[in-house]
This record gives C-alpha cells, structure tokens and sequence, in this order.
C-alpha cells in the first residue's frame, strides 16, 4: 500500500481548482471581446462566476484584465458614438420634425375643414 499524503493531495486539489479559475476567465474574457462588451472586473466575474475578490487577489489575472480595460477605455463605446452622432445630427432632426408637424397641421386643419361639410349635409338631412 501507498502512503496517503494529505499535502501533496491538497496541493493538486489547489493546482486543479487554479487552471480551472484560470480557464473559466480565460474563457469568459474571450466571449466578451467576442460580443465587444466592456472589460472590468465586474463584467469578468460575473461572465465567469468567478468572484471578483479572486480576480483581485490573483496578478496574473489581475494584470490582464487591467490591461484589457485600458485599451477598451481608448475605444468609444456605442453609447458615446451615439451621444456624438446624436450631437451632430440634431439640427438635421430637428427640421425634420418641424416638417412632420407642419404636414400634421395641414392635415389637421383639412379634416377639420371636411368635418365642418359632414356635419352640415348631417343638418341638412335632419
């Protein structure tokens, strides 16, 4: 019979769990640059299930996923695109709606107009 080492079992029970940490944000990382999501401690934790007192503790993940939220922080997200488009955009849509509520009016005022001739050939007949 082997000698049981309750150490050295508790050391690859450690090693195990380590790459399996690893592994899981490695992955969960990779689906978020996939779906261009934004990189932080949080988004990594919660697409991992890893906690984020792990991911803290740990360098080497602590480094990386750093590094990632830098470069995502130098790249403008959809909302701040839309912000500036939104910016450029707004005296374009602003006379767009002028003109829609113009046409609405015109509208408006014809059915009032042919109302006013219904309701008239109504009176007639009574």
């Amino acid at each position: 019979m082997t000698k049981y080492d309750r150490r050295e079992h508790l050391k690859q029970l450690h090693e195990e769990r380590k790459a399996n940490t690893f592994q899981k944000v490695d992955e969960a990382i990779k689906r978020l640059i996939k779906a261009k999501e934004s990189i932080n401690f949080n988004s990594v934790a919660n697409e991992s299930g890893v906690s984020k007192a792990t991911l803290y503790n740990n360098p080497k993940i602590r480094e990386r996923i750093d590094s990632l939220r830098q470069q995502n922080a130098q790249v403008p997200t959809k909302k701040q695109v839309k912000r500036e488009v939104n910016e450029n955009n707004k005296d374009a849509i602003i006379a767009s709606l002028k003109r829609k509520i113009k046409k609405l009016e015109e509208d408006n005022t014809e059915l009032r107009k042919q109302l006013k001739f219904a309701y008239a050939e109504v009176y007639k007949k009574v």
